[in-house]
C-alpha cells in the first residue's frame, strides 16, 4: 500500500514537465506543498536541501528510487 501511494504521488508530479520518470526541483516543491502540507512550511532553502539529498547521483533530477529512499522522512509513507 505504501509503495502504491508513493508511486501515485511521484507520477502525478513527474509528468508535469520534462522527463516523466524524474522530478525536477520545481516539481518536488509542488509535490511537497500539496501532498505534505505540514511540511510545506519549510523554506525554499529546506526544499533545495531535500532535493539535493534525494538527488543521489547529482543529475539535477530525482528518480523514483531516489524519491522512495527519502520521502518517508517527510511523513511516514505519505498521504
Amino acid at each position: 500500500k505504501c509503495a502504491q501511494r508513493q508511486d501515485r504521488i511521484f507520477n502525478k508530479y513527474a509528468v508535469k514537465g520534462g522527463d516523466p520518470d524524474q522530478l525536477s526541483n520545481c516539481e518536488l516543491k509542488e509535490l511537497i506543498e500539496k501532498e505534505f502540507p505540514d511540511s510545506a512550511k519549510v523554506s525554499n532553502t529546506s526544499i533545495d536541501a531535500i532535493f539535493k539529498e534525494m538527488d543521489k547521483n547529482s543529475d539535477g533530477e530525482v528518480s523514483f528510487e531516489e524519491f522512495k529512499a527519502v520521502i518517508s522522512k517527510l511523513k511516514g509513507c505519505g498521504p
